[in-house]
Formats: C-alpha cells, structure tokens, sequence
C-alpha cells in the first residue's frame, strides 16, 4: 500500500507555453517564460527530475540522470549529463531521440556506461566515441560490472508460469489467463516474467549474454516491483555476489515480506544464505492470519531474520556486507535496521539502534569502520553516521529529505540528492563536521532554478499540537504563496498514505504543497499516529488500529488549525488523501461532525473485507487486520477493524466527495474507488468519479496528470471557494 497535485485558477498556461519543448526530438530541457507567478500543473511537468548520481573514481566528475516530460506529446525522455565536482560545466551527453539512463563509470573513470534501449553502451565523458557492447535478444532491465571489470551483472526478464499458465501455442491471439495460484497480479502488471541477474563475462567484442545465477529457481531478483540493481553487490575481489530474493512462491510469497541476503561464489556456484542459520526451516503459518503472533516472529526465530533484508553492500575493505534490515515477516512497514555481517565470522550486527527510525539509504566510508546514512526524524530525512559499534552522530539538520548518499570520493565528502517542499531533487556535496550546525551542505545543480525563480513559493511552518491523548504532534503548516495574515483561506487537511509512510519534507509531482498554495489554500499536513520518524511506539500505533488515534490525530490536527490559526477559514474545510489518506478520507466522510465542506480521495480502500482479498501483497492485509473476515476466532483488533470499514458508515455521508482511481492499480483495486462512488451517488450525496483505465497506484502520465490536477482544483475550488 506503500509505496501525488494541481491546477492555478488563476493561471490557465497553455500548452503553447511549452512549445520549445514539446516540438524538440528528444524532449530535453527548455526555457519557459511563465505568464503568472503561480504555480501550475505545466510549470510542475516541464521541470527536469534529477534521478541518482555518481563521483567518478578520482572524485573529479559527477555523471547523473535527468527526465524530462511533454504534455503536448504525452511522454518522458531520460538523458545523462556529466559535470565537474563542483557543478560548473554541466554538460548533456546523450541526444538520442530514446531514453539513456543508469550511468555508472568504468575503466577507470575514462568511460561511462549507460542503458539505451535494453542494451549496454559506453561512452567517453565528453559523449564521443559511442559503443554498444550488448546485442541481448532478451533486453537488459539493468546492469553492474565488477570491481575488475572482467564481467558484468545483467538483469534479464525470463518467462514465468507458476501462477498463469502459458496459453497453448496455436492461440496467440487469445487474452485470457489460467490463474493457478497467488501472486498472479502485482502492482500493475500480470505476472508472466520476473527478473533474474545472469553473470556475463566482458570481452575485446563486447559482453557475452552470460548464464542465470538462480537457473531453475522460480524466485525473482531483484525483487518486484520496485527493485533494481542496488539489490545486488559485487564483492571487492570479484569473486562473489551478494544478492536479494525471496525464495517463496504462491500464497507464500503472497503472505509473506521474508526475503534474505544471498552470497554467491562464482567460481565454485555455490550460494549461501547471510540470514539464516545453517539448517533452517521456516514454522509453519496461517496464511489467513497475522504473522505477528505467528511462530516465525517468535523471539528464537528473530535470529533468522524473518523479515525484508535487502540492498548490500561490501565495506571497502571486504571484510563486511551491509544492508537493510526489517525483522518481522509479514510486516512490510517494520523498522528498518542496518545490519552489518562479518563474513569471517557470520556475526551479524545492528549497528544504528540507537536511532529509533528508518535507514533509507547507506553508504560505507572508506575506512570500513564508519556508515553514513539518511532516514526520517520530526519530520526531515537528514544524515547520519554510525560506526560498528553503534555510535550514532547527527551530520545534518535541515528541514529537508536527503533523498539518496554515496561517496563524492575524496575521503570524506559525500554525494546527495536533496528535496523539500519548496524545490525538487538536486544534487548536493555534503562536508560532514563533528557538530551537525557546522556540516557544509552545498547545492552543485541547479536544475529548475529558470522556472522556480519564476514562481513566488508559499512559506513551510512547524507546529506541535496536543493530541487526545496528551502527546506531541508535529504539523506541517503550509501558507498561500500569496499569504496576507489579515485574510482567512480555505484549509486542506493533507491525510498522508503508506499507512506508515512520513509527512516529511517531500517534493512531489502530484501531491505538490507548493500548487495547493498558489491555488490559494492553506495546508494542514499532520504527522499523525502510525508514522516513522517520532520512535518505534508512535510508528506502530496504526497496526490493527486505523481508525483509532490516527483519526484522532487528524481531528486534532484541523482543529488546532482552525481554533488558534486566525487565517484558517473553519466553515471553509476540505480533506484530502491518497492511498490510505483515500482510506482515511471515506472513514473521516461519516465521522466528522460537519466539520469539511468536501473530500477527495483518491486510490483509497473503502469496503475492508473486500480489500481483504482485492490485494495482490496479502501479507499487508494480514498484518494490518489481524485475520481473514471469514475466521470465526477474529481478534479483537480485526473485528474492530472490519466493524470501522468506511463502507459501513455511508448512511452518514453528507458531504461531497471526489474519488480517484486507476484500473491498473493492483495494491487498492479500482472497485474500492467504484464502491464509494457509487454508494455516494446512490445516497444522494453529490460525487464524482475520475477513473484512469491506464494508471496504477500512482498518476505516471503527463496528460492524466495535468487533468488530475485539473480536476483537483475544480471539485476544491466548487465547495471551498463560493
């Protein structure tokens, strides 16, 4: 459920306005003179969206990504730009009319490889001297060389039939599936391939179409539908992988979040599990039952590390494998640990308890005993270091998200991709000091600096409010970008989705503060019960509970607004959300005492026993309700739950509600967003229904964007704005 906004009234730019970048093969970067200083959807599409970064090996260069969009032409282009360490001479390197991406430097810093239309190219760092060095009849999804270079990583899609049968060859033509088993959908797609890595080797002729290193095995890796190559890790002699897989297939893997950390030998073939001891065999579990209380999470079993383990990486002395650590199965919002394996030994070490939230991204430094690290806290995703015994330092502490880390390779610098909720990813050279206040953090691109110079931003506030239940909560206040303190604006209450996903200062696409501010409204983004970032307890006060404090917590969090913010409108209040702010939003839709004047709710789930089943990950079902509906010895918490769906409650409905869904959404299917529609419409409640027949969880495509944001604003600006 994991794993978002706008149109200016006042602003109607055009689709002219983008002509110089629409009309230009490949979409690239283009000036834009705006006709306002609002923000809108057009301004928020031509912006360019900066995606990882790399030092070269003498710390000299920095090769990064770059997407560009079209509204006009409805589509993306990726290209590589490489620029001097300090960001000066940004130059872009690729020009061809399709998408280049994944840039990563070899032979020494003298070449960079990239991915072109599922093949392996390399280039020199000016872009001269073009070579493609695959001819893979599969196509390449993703790739990483070795340390010497002498063999290459390639991930490949290969035909999968556990759980839909292949048709019979003499109806090629026909569309439909024979399902046999769980997980046959998974987030947007039908799964008939998954990925595996095959080790080729590197040759004066380019690179040989290599073997599949889990040959037989039925078991994707990287794991869908998000991962990529940093799953897997070369070790500093060449001589192993490390790589990420869950080894389950059907209802187990659709139950359960237990993927391990594999060390593959490839001279001798042979693989080793990191994870669990040698032996091991999982308990049994109910599939239709949490697994919390299961006797895989019993504390014995923790030692085998249940839960998701993913991303290693070898420390550069090659004595250690690092990587990220969740230790429940079943729980896919569990803490994300850092764990570091001896591989001498096979002790296993959590190395950042001492802070009480996520590791997001890590990165060895070069003396092999220190970590840097980024994860939430209050709020802001900063830097963090820690060291094998599990000293924690704070690097940085801004009111921002470091998005990802790695080495500007000098010895101590690091490289970042940096948001907020005023400005979208940039790159950022980070010097750490002992005393964070003092760390230097510098900006070296400045890639929307031509549009955001443009646009007048709304200011970001910080406030603590009193929950129900005497503690601290920490709300984001978001003003107009044309705020005058003596006006009072129609308010938004941002409900936040994941379920356990941080309010944090996130830049975004879709759900975009800074275009709800130029469409004139106030933005009350609370981080309410269920979210990392505040400690372990307040994180895990959602599970079995969401309509219990979290909901609370967003009344609490609106009302605060509306009593002591004299420039809140409290008879002009909207509520809006995604995912499981969609969910919150049909559950606040029949409990709010008339507080809202209108909803929006988008992708969001509003009949639970039907979610149930719907979803395709149904460890999260499991974990967050306890049991199946049809269980006849339900907890407490799971009769609690299904007895609070929101679909319950729609004879109190008495406000109008927009709902939003894609029919390729496969985490909340599209019948969550029907249902509520429907019951509303059939309740005599006034509705709308914006349905996407091509989008998934998220809104991916220029113009179904553009008409999302659209949309948005008109249905706020009916019943906020009169």
């Amino acid at each position: 459920m994991k794993k978002s906004i706008i149109f200016a009234v006042a602003l109607a730019m055009s689709f002219s306005t983008l002509k110089a970048q629409s009309t230009v093969k490949p979409i690239g970067k283009s000036n834009i003179t705006l006709t306002s200083d609002k923000m809108t959807p057009e301004a928020l599409w031509a912006m360019g969206r900066i995606a990882g970064a790399q030092a070269s090996p003498d710390g000299k260069h920095i090769v990064y990504q770059v997407g560009y969009y079209s509204v006009k032409e409805n589509k993306g282009h990726q290209v590589i730009c490489v620029m001097d360490s300090d960001g000066k001479n940004i130059k872009q390197l690729t020009t061809s009319s399709k998408s280049e991406s994944d840039p990563v430097w070899i032979n020494g810093g003298k070449k960079i490889a990239f991915l072109s239309d599922g093949q392996i190219f390399t280039m020199n760092i000016d872009g001269s001297d073009r070579k493609k060095l695959t001819n893979d009849k599969t196509g390449i999804d993703g790739f990483k060389f070795s340390p010497d270079e002498k063999k290459v990583i390639l991930i490949k899609q290969i035909p999968f039939h556990e759980s839909i049968q292949k048709n019979p060859d003499d109806l090629p033509m026909a569309t439909g599936r024979v399902v046999t088993d769980l997980n046959y959908r998974h987030w947007d797609e039908y799964v008939e391939s998954i990925p595996h890595p095959y080790l080729a080797e590197v040759t004066p002729n380019g690179i040989t179409e290599g073997t599949d290193i889990l040959e037989g095995e039925p078991y994707e890796c990287p794991m869908k539908p998000f991962g990529g190559v940093e799953q897997l890790a070369w070790s500093n002699d060449s001589k192993s992988i490390a790589y990420t897989c869950r080894k389950k297939s059907g209802v187990e893997y659709a139950t359960s979040t237990d993927s391990d950390i594999y060390l593959y030998n490839i001279e001798t073939k042979e693989t080793k599990n990191l994870c669990k001891s040698a032996g091991y065999v999982e308990p049994k579990s109910d599939p239709t039952k949490t697994k919390k209380y299961q006797a895989v999470n019993s504390k014995e079993n923790l030692k085998n590390d249940p839960g998701y383990d993913t991303n290693p990486k070898f420390s550069p002395d090659g004595k250690y494998v690092a990587w990220q650590s969740m230790p429940r199965d079943g729980y896919e919002s569990d803490r994300n640990r850092l764990c570091v394996y001896n591989l001498a030994t096979g002790e296993k070490t959590y190395v950042a308890e001492k802070f009480d939230s996520n590791v997001d991204d890590f990165c060895w430094m070069p003396n092999s005993k220190d970590i840097t690290f980024i994860g939430v806290w209050h709020g802001c995703v900063n830097m963090y270091r820690t060291n094998l015994a599990g000293n924690v330092e704070q690097l940085t502490n801004d009111w921002a998200d470091f998005v990802s880390v790695s080495l500007a390779n000098d010895g101590n610098k690091l490289l970042a991709v940096r948001q907020s909720m005023s400005a979208p990813n940039d790159i950022f050279v980070i010097t750490p000091a002992k005393n964070a206040s003092k760390t230097k953090v510098e900006q070296i691109t400045k890639e929307n600096k031509q549009i955001l110079d443009q646009l007048s931003l709304g200011k970001i506030q910080q406030r603590w409010v009193k929950t129900t239940d005497g503690k601290e909560m920490l709300v984001w206040i978001v003003l107009p970008s044309d705020f005058d303190p003596n006006k009072k604006y129609p308010t938004l209450l941002f409900c936040e989705g994941g379920p356990q996903s941080p309010v944090s200062q996130f830049w975004s696409y879709r759900w975009n503060m800074q275009i709800m501010a130029a469409n004139g409204y106030v933005v009350v983004a609370p981080n309410r019960r269920g979210l990392p970032g505040f400690g372990t307890e307040w994180n895990e006060e959602i599970s079995g509970d969401w309509t219990g404090q979290c909901m609370k917590d967003y009344l609490s969090a609106i009302d605060d607004a509306a009593e002591n913010l004299p420039f809140v409108d409290k008879d002009r209040l909207g509520a809006v959300g995604a995912s499981f702010g969609g969910f919150s939003v049909y559950y606040l839709a029949g409990h709010h005492d008339k507080r809202f004047k209108c909803f929006i709710a988008h992708d969001g789930a509003f009949n639970l026993e039907s979610m149930y089943t719907d979803t395709e990950e149904a460890w999260f079902s499991n974990w967050e309700y306890d049991d199946a509906y049809w269980n006849k010895d339900l907890t407490d918490n799971a009769k609690k739950t299904y007895e609070n769906s929101p679909h319950r409650f729609v004879d109190k409905w008495d406000t109008p509600i927009l709902c939003i869904h894609g029919e390729k959404d496969y985490r909340i299917n599209a019948n969550q967003g029907f249902g509520a529609f429907n019951a509303a419409k059939m309740h005599g409640i006034p509705a709308e229904l914006l349905i996407f027949p091509d989008e998934n969880h998220w809104v991916l495509k220029p113009q179904n964007g553009v008409l999302w944001q659209r949309t948005f604003f008109n249905w706020l600006d009916k019943w906020l704005k009169k």
